[in-house]
């Protein structure tokens, strides 16, 4: 078929689509004119006693100069505008068809593809020193962005399947513009030479704490969908380990990294003289995933396609235009962001004079927040976060980056399964590695190769203490440019009695010790706690 004959088939598949649309938007107002003409309205099943809880609420009605907008930009407000005269949308009651229609009223738009009509991403330079020159990342499916959208995916990680869910229970207008006032960095994380160097940072946006800032033009003037996906704060962190370090004099309280707690209050409202306790005064950023494809491809050792092709097939297909849209480079996947907490001033993260103190770690619900003693995980933490604060105390500076990696990024209910195995087959440090592998298939999926970016956001050029035992973490950082001078590993009189097993078959398998050296023929020798033990 000729050239020609393709762009006539486009515009008439074009102008068929938008006849549909126009038809569909027609109904759904001849629907709610029929409704009010006969003084009724039609309610929703009883299924949810949130479904109704407000209604649609009321899309922009404007769209800003220079936005392409789709023909199926009809919405709840044009809606709303049919209605007699006084009534409010809270009048209404909208049933689940009808709520459907006001929010979607266009065909389901499975796919879209680089040559179709009115389709252009807005401009994307990744590794662009300048923010304006690299631009804005644009996921949003909304009216104002859907034709100028440069990334896939969504905002928020996992999260964005709630936000869906608020969307359809007419608890969140699809369409709300939120208010970046006063929500700027509350320390500095100043651009440093690697967010212009594409190749150090892929996994996430480096400019994402300063969106409102440094895209207040395509934010404002043109209205696009523009937001932040990283957010910097300061707090005082509040933890009972760190009570009973101060306590015990293994901290010391200087009025500024580490400071003494308020006066508690007793159950009937006078004040407690107990000791209150300690609180670490902190910064921290929560960083949300933004993958740079090209960039991850190139990390894992992989072609951009393959990581494409995975990524769709693996997830259920749920991402169709990462095979129809390859010239989107950008891609939010849903997966858990990652949190940095910094111990002492945050300008030392990039100075080299100052000494650094690092604990990289992956998350671990159960021993992290419930103090499950079958692994190291949240020993390991405590001690880090101690240890960030001397480091702090005496000039230097302290940094926990904390990534929702849970159970080796195999999950948790992978990791419960794991448990019961090993519980059941004898837990011995000999089978640790074998346990996981027979349930899950591999022994860690979490893959340290992107970790190492957040290092580089923050500037930072060398380590000097590296509190981890892990290879995979120093193989990973020390290969992306930056030097560690020095690693250690937990106290033996720190760890849990049952986590012995993950220990020894750890240090077994390669991971960095202080201590002794254990062979394979010592981990039939550490046996875990069986459960007949636990039972009282």
């Amino acid at each position: 078929m000729s050239t020609t004959s393709d762009a006539v088939l486009t515009q008439i598949l074009n102008q068929l689509q938008t006849l549909q649309i126009s038809q569909q938007t027609l109904q759904a107002k001849l629907d709610l004119l029929t409704q009010q003409s006969n003084g009724s309205t039609t309610t929703s099943p009883p299924t949810s006693p949130l479904r109704n809880a407000i209604p649609i609420p009321r899309a922009q009605s404007e769209t800003p100069p220079g936005v392409a907008t789709p023909s199926s930009s009809f919405t709840a407000a044009s809606a709303f505008a049919t209605m007699a005269p006084g009534s409010q949308p809270s009048d209404v009651v909208l049933s689940d068809k009808e709520r459907e229609k006001l929010l979607y009223p266009g065909r389901v738009l499975l796919t879209t593809y680089p040559d179709q009509h009115g389709i252009k991403p807005y401009t994307l330079n990744w590794g662009a020193a300048d923010p304006r020159a690299r631009g804005p990342i644009i996921p949003s499916r909304l009216p104002s962005s859907i034709k100028q959208r440069n990334a896939l995916g969504a905002h928020s990680g996992s999260y964005s399947i709630y936000r869906a869910l608020a969307i359809a229970m007419g608890t969140l207008s699809p369409s709300h513009k939120p208010d970046y006032s006063k929500t700027e960095p509350a320390i500095s994380i100043p651009p440093q030479p690697s967010w212009s160097d594409p190749t150090k940072i892929v996994s996430f946006d480096p400019w994402g704490h300063l969106v409102p800032q440094v895209f207040k033009h395509e934010l404002e003037e043109l209205g696009l969908d523009v937001r932040p996906s990283i957010a910097v704060t300061r707090a005082h962190m509040k933890l009972s380990e760190i009570d009973e370090a101060a306590r015990k004099g293994n901290l010391t309280v200087d009025g500024k990294i580490l400071l003494k707690s308020g006066h508690m209050h007793n159950a009937d409202g006078t004040v407690s003289d107990e000791d209150p306790g300690v609180e670490i005064s902190i910064s921290k950023a929560a960083v949300e995933p933004v993958w740079y494809l090209p960039g991850v491809a190139e990390r894992f050792g992989i072609s951009e396609q393959l990581l494409r092709r995975a990524l769709f097939e693996d997830t259920g297909g749920m991402y169709p235009e990462l095979i129809t849209r390859p010239d989107i480079k950008v891609f939010l996947p849903p997966i858990g962001n990652l949190t940095v907490y910094i111990f002492g001033n945050p300008a030392y993260l990039s100075d080299e004079t100052k000494e650094l103190t690092l604990r990289v770690h992956d998350e671990c619900n159960g021993s992290d927040v419930f103090g499950s003693d079958i692994c190291t995980c949240k020993p390991y933490l405590i001690y880090a976060i101690e240890e960030c604060i001397k480091g702090a105390q005496k000039g230097g500076v302290g940094l926990v980056v904390y990534f929702r990696k849970e159970g080796r990024a195999l999950g948790e209910v992978t990791k419960y399964l794991v448990y019961n195995l090993r519980k059941r087959g004898g837990d011995s440090a000999d089978k640790y590695f074998k346990s996981t592998e027979m349930i899950a298939g591999v022994k860690d999926m979490r893959f340290q190769a992107l970790m190492p970016d957040v290092l580089h956001w923050l500037g930072i050029k060398k380590i000097d203490n590296m509190v981890s035992m892990s290879d995979m973490k120093y193989d990973a950082i020390v290969q992306s440019g930056i030097p560690i001078k020095k690693r250690y590993d937990i106290p033996e009189h720190l760890l849990p009695p049952d986590s012995r097993v993950e220990i020894d078959a750890k240090i077994a398998a390669g991971y960095f010790t202080s201590g002794k050296q254990i062979t394979e023929a010592d981990l039939v020798k550490t046996v875990g706690r069986t459960w007949e033990e636990t039972e009282h």
